[in-house]
């Protein structure tokens, strides 16, 4: 692939390299006569020229010159000008200095605060909205096409495959199935008409990623995807995130709904909704408290040698519990299935009403009961004001795999000491 820096195309300087893909290579530029810094996406000659895709791709590309030229958003990347400089096809838009993907933002370790997501993905139906208002439907909503700025304000972009919804459109219609397989519609991937709703249930898992670090429907393979984009019920948020208020739930569960009668049907009733959410919420209190929770938990031995990634997803995923001094934890007899690791504060062993040991901040207990899901055999009393962190098995089974194994391995080396402990004990009293 040829890594040559055109001087210009067209009336546009060609001054440096953005990113690259495929199938094409944005440029950032200037346009002399308007004075202004721009973006070049280039096609690559390589696809222009094969003699099966190349002139579908051709029209695929200036698919996003017209489509996305007909709207004016100020979350919608503007289109400025296409042309063809020799065989040299390109488009200029905006140039968005500094932005990236959300693609970052939906890794563990690099979740945005939910005030943020529920900002973007509120910018984004609006946005939305509006272009389906104007008959554009643009069947491609993922996290690597929508961008964001320095000031963290969101751009949408790529209405390469976008579908105009206009009875008097003359311009040429993509059918079959269009976009990317993770973020389809039901009806997408059934290869039926689209609409508004289309792009409502994308945004949803974008929504969805951005709140946990996960999508709901992976899969190892594409049939196996399908089939669970089709049928699977969304997993609750709360499965991967145990601080998210109940009124993301309910919104995220409308948006990624399978049925068109239960979905939003349109931008502006999704975007009603979160506006709601975030006025419920408590906004910076909330953002410091997670980043004291993570700085805690890393400081305790349990999480020695986990990467942050790591830590962040188990806080994520696990419940953090506060209690006051004398309030219960665990009771004897009852069937609790917790492994449980003390961030701070300190708690009492009972048994049979016998305080028979004391556990600090960074201990561990809940073994047993979490290994083999049986009755607890003694019960956990808060001597002081404590904090826990609560786990267990489905908790685990969300994070990544290199954190199972990881946790895994501590959770057992910390068993492994609490069995040796215990026969000691029993070697002295005998």
């Amino acid at each position: 692939m040829s890594t040559t820096i055109p001087d210009k195309l067209g009336k546009y300087e060609v001054r440096t390299e953005i990113s690259r893909g495929s199938m094409g290579i944005v440029y950032q530029g200037y346009d002399p006569f308007v004075d202004r810094p721009v973006a070049i996406k280039v096609a690559l000659s390589e696809s222009l020229s094969d003699p099966e895709s190349g002139p579908r791709y051709r029209k695929m590309f200036f698919n996003e010159a017209h489509t996305a030229g007909m709207l004016t958003h100020p979350n919608i990347i503007h289109i400025f000008d296409a042309g063809v400089d020799a065989e040299t096809c390109y488009i200029v838009m905006e140039l968005i200095e500094g932005g990236e993907t959300l693609k970052t933002y939906t890794r563990p370790e690099s979740l945005l605060p939910v005030e943020k997501v529920i900002e973007i993905v509120f910018k984004c139906a609006k946005a939305l909205d509006y272009a389906h208002r104007s008959g554009v439907v643009h069947r491609d909503i993922k996290p690597a096409n929508i961008l964001v700025t320095k000031d963290m304000d969101v751009k949408i972009g790529d209405f390469s495959i976008a579908h105009i919804n206009k009875p008097d459109s003359t311009a040429t219609q993509h059918s079959g199935m269009m976009g990317s397989p993770k973020y389809m519609s039901p009806e997408q991937l059934r290869e039926e008409s689209v609409g508004s709703q289309t792009d409502l249930f994308s945004l949803g898992l974008v929504m969805f990623e951005l709140l946990t670090g996960k999508h709901p429907f992976a899969a190892d393979n594409f049939s196996r995807l399908v089939n669970r984009l089709l049928n699977d019920p969304l997993p609750p948020l709360r499965d991967f995130r145990s601080d998210l208020p109940e009124a993301l739930e309910h919104i995220v569960q409308k948006a990624v709904a399978k049925d068109l009668a239960d979905r939003y049907q349109m931008g502006l009733d999704l975007a009603t909704d979160l506006a709601k959410a975030f006025d419920s919420l408590e906004g910076p209190v909330r953002e410091i408290s997670i980043e004291e929770r993570f700085n805690s938990v890393k400081k305790l031995e349990f999480f020695q040698g986990f990467p942050d990634a790591e830590i962040w997803e188990i806080l994520r995923a696990a419940t953090w519990q506060d209690y006051r001094a004398g309030q219960d934890i665990i009771v004897e007899g009852e069937l609790d299935d917790c492994f449980y690791i003390i961030i701070s504060g300190k708690v009492q062993v009972r048994k049979k009403k016998k305080v028979i040991r004391s556990l600090d901040g960074g201990d561990c207990f809940g073994e047993m009961g979490y290994l083999a899901k049986t009755k607890r055999t003694a019960t956990i009393v808060a001597d002081t004001e404590t904090s826990l962190l609560k786990v267990n098995s489905t908790v685990i089974s969300q994070v990544s795999l290199n954190c199972q194994v990881r946790f895994l391995k501590v959770f057992l080396r910390t068993l492994i000491h609490r069995l040796s402990a215990t026969t000691e004990t029993m070697s002295q009293d005998v």
